[in-house]
């Protein structure tokens, strides 16, 4: 339900807005401009995210019916079985959706957001069909949604990218602020959906993994702390590919091991590609329509000057306000977001405390709405429970740690 409130608030206040502007400044453009931004963010959701996601969504779909055929998948769920039945009582421990999850949670963690989303999507399926209120979001459903939105990748390195176009003395000087960001965030998300659940996190086996995983993240740290900018990124794109390739041609070799019909199977779970991007197109146009209207009327801007003016009333250093439009933008929109970031960079420097802030900002969460709106749009569930607020709180303690930790690097 907050999912429709939201929507219906952003039109809303998108139309008091303008015509006060209308009325009271003689804006006659603004009007057009939001309109133009419907027409734009409808033609976006279609041609630029729907059906370009066909291809891929087909493609992956195919060979992730090929890992299940060949039993890798299950094998991979029986191995995090431990971890995710405690996590997510509710499935099986040898069920698909266990493999597919990790599929998508190992391609966010690389940054290969390509192979992320249609393994989401083929997991998100495989949690449906174990729900038994198929109109509303079940609990690990949920959980899921926030751990992914959470966006927990470990080298952000489009962002790092950006910020060689922009002739930064050390585009990979945000990695550590970055992931520590990140890693707040997914933790946030997690305690607050786990105590919402139940969750006994005290539970030796779900207390040792994440143990574990905290160990594995200090070591990620650690270990590009020490490499040079060249390093991190020729690092970065030989691992997270290979990674990816690795699995395809393992799925491949153990259908063939197996004796499965390779190409037949890959067919089977391919013909479901272009189904589920046609499927979540209605929801990506209806958000994605929405943002815009929000964005343009200019509601945007008064949040941020009306941030700056209280912060402003306390006393505190207010520098990182500067950099606050990119982080309210992000649960809204990846591609409005990173245009906030680039002008952060255009603006003050890609050197600047802003800059680097705005970079970090970008790096430690995914966009809630689109995410909400492409992955429950997917499977037909109308009532989101607590996602969004959870999906939120994570993006929230993800700001705030991407302050603190920018101003401790930065300053």
């Amino acid at each position: 339900m907050a999912l429709n409130y939201i929507w219906v608030a952003f039109f809303l206040i998108a139309f008091v807005i303008a015509l006060i502007k209308l009325i009271f400044t003689g804006d006659t453009e603004i009007f057009k401009l939001v309109v133009d931004g419907m027409f734009d963010s409808a033609k976006l959701a279609v041609m630029d995210i729907a059906l370009p996601l066909a291809g891929v969504m087909t493609f992956f779909l195919g060979i992730l019916k090929v890992g299940e055929e060949a039993g890798v998948i299950r094998r991979m769920a029986r191995i995090i079985g431990p971890f995710f039945s405690k996590l997510f009582p509710e499935v099986p421990k040898d069920h698909p959706a266990n493999g597919q999850m990790i599929m998508n949670f190992s391609a966010n963690m690389l940054g290969l957001d390509n192979a992320a989303t249609p393994f989401g999507l083929k997991a998100m399926q495989s949690l449906q069909e174990l729900n038994p209120h198929k109109d509303t979001a079940s609990n690990a459903q949920i959980m899921f949604m926030v751990l992914h939105s959470a966006g927990p990748v470990l080298i952000p390195l489009s962002i790092m990218a950006q910020r060689a176009i922009y002739n930064a003395a050390d585009p990979s000087d945000i990695f550590i602020p970055a992931l520590i960001s990140v890693y707040v965030a997914t933790l946030t998300g997690m305690l607050f959906v786990g105590i919402k659940q139940r969750i006994n996190f005290f539970d030796k086996t779900l207390l040792s993994w994440l143990l574990g995983v905290t160990a594995f993240i200090g070591f990620v740290i650690w270990y590009f702390a020490r490499l040079s900018k060249e390093e991190i990124e020729t690092t970065s794109k030989v691992v997270s590919n290979m990674i990816l390739f690795i699995f395809i041609v393992g799925f491949i070799g153990g259908a063939m091991y197996k004796k499965v019909d390779v190409f037949s199977a890959f067919i089977e779970g391919a013909k479901n590609g272009f189904e589920t991007s046609v499927r979540v197109i209605p929801y990506l146009v209806g958000m994605l329509v929405a943002i815009s209207v929000f964005r343009n009327c200019g509601a945007l801007t008064y949040i941020v000057d009306g941030m700056k003016w209280v912060f402003g009333l306390t006393g505190i250093n207010t520098d990182f306000t500067d950099a606050l439009p990119t982080a309210l933008m992000h649960p809204l929109s990846g591609s409005g977001s990173r245009a906030m970031m680039i002008d952060a960079m255009k603006t003050y420097g890609a050197d600047s405390f802003v800059g680097r802030l705005s970079c970090v900002f970008q790096a430690c969460s995914d966009t809630i709405l689109y995410i909400l709106a492409l992955y429950f749009g997917s499977v037909s569930i109308k009532h989101t429970r607590y996602t969004l607020v959870a999906g939120l709180l994570a993006d929230f303690a993800g700001v705030v740690t991407a302050i603190i930790v920018s101003y401790i690097f930065f300053y």
